[in-house]
């Protein structure tokens, strides 16, 4: 993530419904990002976005909430990388991910949807290009892979799982930092560890 300016887009599902479900810990993300660094969400409608700017040393950081549902997430992301003029590698996406223990993170600069909606939907508004970075978030999974876990994902995180999950959005305020700041490589040897690893 080179330029000036740089996107990151938290996936989620808007309204109240959806608040603080395992399925929007992307939301809960740059939400965070934006209060740490001193910028406001306010509603773009030309983008189906909820975006905040951010004045960097190197340059402008956007952040975005996506206010379609989960699966049409590429119609704001193809908007906004459009306006911001700037190339997929220079977007940033932040996803849950059921596969990974929660908590634990991991940095891609590209890949498969991995049957995730949302990153589904921004390959597909991308021309099918999954070169794009993103950041997975751990929310966990209940039951073995390939049960239905769509309760799971829209549910929020039991009481014994809210500090863990806390943590988890913390740390990954803190990569997404490290991947605009310091650069892609930087992160994922820096937060691409298993849970317990030690630095």
């Amino acid at each position: 993530m080179s330029a000036r300016t740089k996107l990151v887009v938290g996936l989620g599902n808007p309204g109240r419904d959806y608040a603080g479900t395992r399925h929007n810990i992307g939301f809960a993300v740059v939400e965070r990002l934006g209060g740490q660094m001193g910028g406001s969400f306010r509603k773009k409608w030309r983008f189906s976005a909820e975006v905040a700017e951010v004045q960097l040393d190197a340059g402008k950081l956007v952040l975005a909430k996506p206010q379609t549902f989960m699966n049409r997430s590429g119609v704001a992301v193809n908007a906004l990388t459009n306006w911001l003029k700037i190339a997929s590698t220079e977007l940033l996406v932040i996803v849950d991910d059921a596969d990974l223990p929660l908590g634990q993170l991991r940095v891609r600069q590209s890949g498969g949807s991995g049957g995730h909606n949302g990153l589904r939907s921004i390959t597909e508004s991308l021309g099918g290009n999954e070169e794009f970075p993103r950041l997975r978030v751990g929310i966990g999974r209940t039951g073995p892979v390939g049960d239905d876990i769509t309760d799971h994902v829209l549910g929020r995180f039991e009481p014994q799982e809210r500090e863990q999950a806390q943590q988890a959005i913390a740390l990954a305020v803190e990569a997404v930092e490290c991947c605009v700041k310091e650069g892609l490589t930087t992160a994922m040897n820096r937060f691409n560890r298993r849970k317990g690893e030690a630095d």
